[in-house]
């Protein structure tokens, strides 16, 4: 606790913030789960509409490249809207596109038919669509869905960020991103193991409408009971200690927040830096790739206990990667961001190698998985401390949902790349060559530690004196 001013630690003041943070994280979670649905889904709704691996790399392209784009556009307006409408309109739009999203299923006649297993699968007949359309002419409506899907997903994390900086001092908020790691495993166990039961259950579609139901709910529990400041809440106006972007006559506006922002090569480095945790995470870990790698490599679908055992793991060690990386920020590195980072792009490098090894050595699905939940816990911490923390610290209350979408963008149109490359890979040569893949990822895991390597001793400039 120590350099945390004591109007922090009014037991009134974080019992409110505790309450404003447990509904604000379970929305945001809510959020992950219906945008990682379809990782998890993705080899089964190939299975179902016959579609190949360049439809689905469809997929991976439009959500994180309508994403990344939004969470630009869209982060000066959370700046200037603040976060808890932000957060409640995303909500609707996440609803109305979830729901459409499943009820393409009704488009369906006769699913595809399919024989033999894993990487000798080959389709005997497509799937029979209402309107006489081809799985991919089906594939490109649904991923035009799912791209606005990604539209009202991009106010999640603006908004979290925006809402938390207000509340938060810098020299909490690597807790913080820990915290903020919790939240996005949290999301990928809902979306990567729970949606695949309730299609296991009620139907494919069940696995995006009863997600949207949730975040329905929570919507209702946001608008009633959060609120955007502690001043809403009846708190004196605290100093949280962090980046200040005002003008001459020291008035911070929009337009200075966003001028400071975009124009310094300290915000670039860090950006440049998430757009490397990008390309590991997407074309390893996230995407939809890994539900395919496991039913064609390993024989492994949703209904097998490994499938399940496997993201929890996932889960858990970035969890642990989380609570570890901040940890060590706040306590070891005096709430400096980027060692740790450094610390996460490294276990990055060495996870993809164990990876590749698993597979060369036949450890079969056990060692993948292990491999997998390693790789989370060095990219769950790296983009915590980066999503979460940085954001907050370098873009201060008024620029915090600015600097968190230069950066989370920034990350997802690098991550777009990943979809046709790994699609294009695995049709042309099948997996052993995605295999491969694992190891061109780690340039950008070197990349990414040399970037914030030269932020080791940066702390922001704020009106606290830090």
């Amino acid at each position: 606790m120590s350099g945390i001013p004591s109007e922090f630690r009014e037991p009134g003041y974080r019992a409110r913030r505790l309450q404003n943070w447990i509904l604000v994280g379970f929305l945001y979670s809510l959020f992950y789960m219906t945008r990682y649905n379809f990782s998890a889904m993705g080899a089964s709704l190939q299975d179902v509409f016959g579609w190949t691996k360049g439809d689905l790399g469809l997929f991976e392209l439009v959500l994180p490249l309508v994403y990344g784009i939004s969470v630009v556009i869209n982060a000066p307006i959370v700046d200037k809207l603040g976060g808890r409408k932000a957060f409640l309109i995303g909500a609707v739009g996440v609803v109305i596109a979830s729901l459409a999203f499943g009820a393409f299923d009704f488009v369906l006649i006769e699913a595809a038919k399919w024989v033999g297993a894993g990487e000798s699968r080959t389709m005997l007949a497509p799937a029979q669509l209402a309107g006489g359309q081809t799985p991919s002419e089906l594939a490109v409506w649904m991923a035009m869905v799912w791209g606005v899907n990604a539209y009202f997903q991009s106010f999640g994390a603006l908004a979290i960020v925006k809402i938390n900086a207000q509340w938060f001092h810098i020299r909490e908020r690597g807790t913080f991103s820990a915290i903020f790691g919790v939240l996005i495993r949290l999301g990928l166990i809902l979306g990567n193991s729970i949606a695949p039961l309730f299609a296991n259950l009620l139907g494919w579609k069940f696995a995006f409408w009863l997600p949207a139901g949730f975040v329905a709910l929570f919507f209702f529990l946001n608008l009633f009971f959060v609120v955007e400041t502690p001043e809403e809440a009846g708190f004196e106006t605290r100093d949280t200690g962090d980046a200040v972007h005002a003008d001459s006559a020291g008035k911070v506006t929009v337009f200075g927040v966003l001028q400071k922002i975009v124009t310094s090569r300290l915000m670039w480095t860090i950006a440049i830096s998430s757009m490397m945790v990008g390309m590991v995470r997407r074309s390893v870990l996230d995407g939809a790739w890994s539900s395919l790698y496991f039913r064609d490599v390993h024989g492994i679908t949703r209904s097998d206990a490994m499938f399940h055992v496997s993201y929890w793991s996932v889960a858990i060690l970035g969890i642990i990667g989380g609570f570890v990386f901040g940890g060590m920020s706040d306590r070891i590195f005096g709430s400096r961001r980027a060692p740790v980072v450094v610390i996460g792009f490294s276990g990055m490098i060495l996870a993809l190698l164990l990876f590749v090894g698993s597979d060369a050595l036949g450890l079969g699905g056990v060692g993948a998985a292990g491999s997998f939940a390693i790789l989370s816990f060095f990219v769950n911490g790296a983009h915590g401390m980066i999503g979460g923390a940085a954001s907050m610290d370098f873009g201060g209350r008024k620029g915090a949902a600015t600097a968190a979408g230069l950066f989370d963008g920034m990350q997802y149109l690098a991550a777009a790349l990943t979809g046709p490359a790994v699609a294009w890979i695995t049709s042309q040569e099948n997996w052993p060559v995605w295999q491969v893949w694992k190891l061109w990822a780690i340039p950008f895991a070197v990349v990414g530690a040399i970037a914030m390597a030269t932020l080791w001793n940066v702390l922001p400039k704020g009106r606290g004196g830090h």
